[in-house]
């Protein structure tokens, strides 16, 4: 008897230590997108977790040492909708004294990323589930349908407006058929999902901003003859900053132009930027600013830094930057040029600095400042949908001036001859 009261007593003191020292959950916050689903856990402290597979049916299973389980289990209801690809539900549960117990049922075999994040930002503590296909194809489908409508025919009215290829002086035989290539443009919408890039004075996400601004520069780009649009982000949800350059390049884009809404310390800040990518320094004190904030979104968004990617280290030294740094400049003046006619500019000419984003070494890249979200009285013109259709069509306007000077070069695929 007195054995089993010493063991009892041992019991309720490992529960009393686990309770005294458990991690608060902050928020749980989940963002379903067409290529994975990622599901953030946040905590007012450091958490020790482990986890693991299971089949029959495919589980996700993650113990979390030192969490309540009944601030999780409040913490997950409601938060799966219909529309996640990949994630049935999310339970918690008690799994054992001082250890919470998250099963995540998934709708098909997944292949689970399982990191923690410091702070960073104005998150705490992080535990983050990134759940992609099993299966991962090397060009997912979303790309393989831009792709197709990249290189499909186009409307015979479209022709007589074709965007000029360079095929060479050599004189064509009389039955020899014309090629006209089309253009494809990424378009990158900044930040996203846990990133949400710069706040307003009154509120305002920039993710939100852009990517309302980018769909609509989409939509004006498909409208335009032998020209495509592809969007790297078309939903609320986190890419890192490597795979944005990467899904431009499965695309074969031509320019990839990724859209921001500027911040700085200071409120009365204002006007528009262009900025390309620099191998030797930033340009100004303000660019290598702004470059090092842009470039921090994978450390705010989450990336697992146990996934390398050799190909963006190896970026700067391909012979090929030179070229590309060269047409970004023409590219972003041009822009700029065009956004001049509708905003004030920050600076009158085209900056550079080391933008992650901008590091494809055989795309035209350029980063745009839409405005200063910071500043009031731009983060309200930023929030008008007239003025975004008038800035998206300000830099369709810049990239076919580009265009009209900078032919693409003809490549493998081609549109329908004529």
């Amino acid at each position: 008897m007195r054995r089993a009261l010493v063991v009892l007593i041992a019991l309720v003191n490992v529960c009393l230590h686990h309770a005294a020292h458990a991690a608060g959950v902050k928020a749980v916050r989940v963002w379903p997108s067409p290529e994975y689903s990622r599901v953030a856990l946040e905590f007012d402290g450091e958490v020790t977790y482990k986890y693991f597979s299971l089949t029959g049916p495919h589980r996700l299973v993650l113990d979390l040492e030192g969490v309540g389980a009944e601030a999780m289990v409040g913490a997950l209801a409601d938060k799966i909708g219909p529309q996640d690809q990949y994630i049935a539900s999310i339970r918690a549960a008690l799994n054992r004294p001082g250890v919470t117990r998250v099963v995540v049922e998934l709708k098909n075999e997944v292949r689970p990323q399982v990191f923690s994040l410091k702070p960073m930002g104005d998150y705490g503590y992080r535990v983050v589930l990134d759940l992609y296909p099993a299966q991962s194809e090397a060009v997912p489908q979303q790309v393989e349908r831009a792709i197709a409508q990249a290189d499909g025919a186009r409307a015979p009215e479209a022709e007589a407006k074709a965007v000029p290829t360079k095929t060479g002086d050599a004189p064509k035989a009389a039955n020899q058929q014309n090629y006209v290539r089309l253009v494809t443009v990424a378009i990158d919408a900044g930040h996203g999902g846990e990133d949400p890039g710069a706040r307003g004075a009154n509120g305002s996400h920039e993710k939100d901003i852009t990517l309302s601004i980018a769909r609509r520069l989409k939509a004006l780009i498909d409208k335009q003859p032998n020209m495509r649009a592809y969007l790297t982000r078309d939903g609320d949800y986190f890419i890192p900053l490597h795979e944005r350059v990467n899904k431009a390049r499965r695309v074969q884009a031509d320019l990839f132009v990724s859209v921001h809404a500027d911040a700085f310390i200071k409120p009365h800040a204002r006007g528009s930027s262009v900025f390309a990518l620099s191998e030797k320094g930033a340009t100004s004190a303000a660019a290598k600013w702004l470059a090092k904030h842009e470039n921090e979104a994978d450390l705010i968004g989450g990336v697992n830094i146990d996934v390398k990617d050799v190909y963006l280290k190896q970026t700067l030294i391909d012979l090929s930057q030179t070229a590309q740094i060269a047409d970004s400049l023409k590219l972003g003046k041009a822009v700029l040029d065009q956004l001049g006619e509708i905003n004030q500019l920050h600076k009158p000419h085209v900056e550079q600095a080391g933008f992650a984003v901008l590091k494809a070494p055989d795309i035209p890249s350029i980063l745009v400042e839409t405005a200063f979200i910071s500043n009031p009285e731009e983060e309200k013109r930023l929030n008008d949908e007239d003025y975004q259709e008038k800035m998206a069509s300000a830099i369709v306007d810049g990239i076919r001036r580009y265009f009209e000077k900078n032919p693409p070069l003809a490549r493998n695929k081609a549109a329908q001859a004529f």
